[in-house]
């Protein structure tokens, strides 16, 4: 899969691990005072951009806030009225955090020990509180002085720049612990973490601005994890269609599902597989009564379930929406299970496996690719757990699926997470509160199944419908000034647009 350097996600871990082999080197760089310099600059040139401004910066008791004290000392020295508070022992702070505090001090920097008044009085707040690390197994939620400071800070109109990761944001998990500072912009050291893009990550963090402090190490961790950005996924798109070509060059997607008050689930999968390019869709409804033709988009071909798996060739089945957890559906699902072709399972089909260990063991030992797509609800059932276990650990609740079913798998939510059956994962940078909205799953299912079937690999597939599906909503979003409103079908049409501008756009490239 085509990756970049500056795309890598590094955890807490890796990064520590980076920071002890940088001072082991023969000349081992001034990682404080580099950080410190590099926010500074960022400060500088996208918040502030001319001198004479007010700046508070908060302080705390290690080396993040010794990156603060760095930081202050710049704006200091470029013009700008800095005021730093900080509240911690002098005498327990690390040694690198401590000599930075005297540097502040020698450059004629003044320390409150309380948040000063005024809170409309500043030009943009710096956060150099609490840094990378912040967990449950080594930190308890922030509370006392300094929750209310971060309340304070987050009250205030000015912007909020955080010092590598917003405090109180978990760098590994993206889980609040306590309380979070709510950033606009957020510098980031090193290297990207998994907590700036996933969970409450994009809440809390704003625009994140990476500076890897030029740190030249002779062996870097491998990494685990990428951005799925928009970068990534221009490198994953169907090629440009020949003219000598048919409906059979783009492929077959069957969908199967639509119970009894349910068929809607199962239309709305089909009618993306037919708008984003698949050549021919069918769809078996469950469905006492079922209808013999959908007259909003009658190009859609309605079956009997069982003449799905007489479709040749079948390149794509996805099972489950609207499915149901019936006898029948439980049936269905089985035969789809053994079929040899590439099967999304969604909605119910994944409900019904984590209740039937039969399933489970089935889908484990399938040959032909299988993408699972679960929300968040679905993976803990999968995964026999809670909700808040899956959401408190997302990166690992992903590759736990993926280990134990052997497939891939997008976990769904903000900063929805792919992960091969290698282990490889991929945060998506793409999409909005406006894909909260019923439908809007059932719509990915069905841009994954018209991407294999016109030829993807099931990993390019994956991670350019999951990208195309969010930078979809994004699109609407902006032509619609807000989020309220969006439904599942506008996502296809959003998508469909997008998808013929990308392929437009790369092949015309080289002309």
């Amino acid at each position: 899969m085509p990756t970049t350097d500056s795309d890598a996600v590094f955890f807490t871990a890796q990064i520590r691990a980076m920071e002890q082999q940088a001072l082991q080197l023969p000349k081992p760089p001034q990682l404080m005072e580099k950080a410190g310099l590099a926010a500074a600059q960022v400060v500088r040139d996208r918040v502030l951009k001319n001198p004479n401004h007010n700046v508070l910066i908060l302080a705390g008791p290690g080396n993040n806030g010794g990156d603060a004290f760095v930081v202050a000392r710049y704006l200091k020295e470029w013009g700008n009225a800095v005021t730093v508070a900080f509240a911690a022992e002098r005498d327990r702070v690390p040694a690198d955090a401590r000599q930075a505090l005297q540097a502040w001090l020698d450059c004629g920097g003044d320390i409150c020990t309380g948040l000063p008044d005024g809170e409309g009085n500043w030009d943009v707040v710096i956060d150099g509180l609490f840094g990378i690390g912040l967990d449950q197994s080594h930190n308890r939620p922030i509370e006392g002085q300094y929750r209310t400071w971060i309340e304070a800070a987050n009250r205030m109109t000015a912007p909020i720049v955080a010092l590598d990761i917003p405090s109180g944001l978990g760098s590994d998990d993206g889980c609040i612990y306590g309380i979070a500072i709510r950033a606009a912009v957020t510098v980031t050291f090193i290297g990207l973490k998994p907590g700036l893009f996933t969970n409450f990550g994009p809440e809390c963090c704003g625009s994140v601005v990476l500076r890897d402090l030029d740190i030249h190490l002779p062996a870097l961790p491998e990494p685990q994890a990428w951005l799925l950005n928009d970068a990534l996924a221009h490198t994953l798109l169907p090629a440009p269609r020949c003219a000598n070509s048919h409906k059979g060059s783009f492929g077959n997607v069957a969908i199967l599902g639509g119970s009894t008050g349910m068929a809607g689930a199962a239309l709305l999968a089909g009618r993306a597989a037919l708008h984003l390019g698949a050549g021919r869709v069918y769809i078996g409804l469950l469905a006492e009564n079922a209808p013999a033709v959908d007259f909003s988009q009658p190009e859609l071909m309605l079956r009997p379930p069982s003449e799905l798996f007489a479709v040749k060739p079948l390149n794509c089945l996805i099972a489950g929406p609207g499915l149901g957890q019936s006898v029948q559906a439980r049936s269905w699902l089985g035969m789809a299970l053994d079929s040899d072709c590439a099967l999304v399972l969604d909605a119910d089909a994944l409900n019904l496996i984590a209740r039937h260990p039969d399933l489970a063991e089935n889908l484990s030992q399938r040959k032909a690719a299988t993408i699972l797509t679960p929300h968040p609800a679905e993976a803990a059932r999968l995964l026999k757990t809670d909700n808040a276990t899956v959401q408190n650990n997302r990166m690992n609740a992903a590759l736990q699926i993926a280990q134990h079913f052997n497939c891939y798998v997008v976990l769904k939510g903000t900063g929805s997470i792919c992960c091969l059956p290698d282990g490889k994962r991929y945060l998506n940078t793409s999409g909005n509160p406006a894909l909260s909205t019923a439908g809007t799953g059932d719509v990915l299912a069905g841009i994954i199944g018209a991407l294999i079937a016109q030829g993807l690999s099931p990993d390019r597939a994956l991670l350019l419908a999951v990208y195309l599906h969010g930078a979809a909503a994004d699109r609407w979003v902006h032509q619609n000034r807000g989020m309220l409103g969006m439904t599942a079908s506008e996502v296809i049409t959003s998508g469909r647009a997008l998808l013929n501008d990308w392929v437009y756009k790369k092949s015309n490239a080289s002309l």
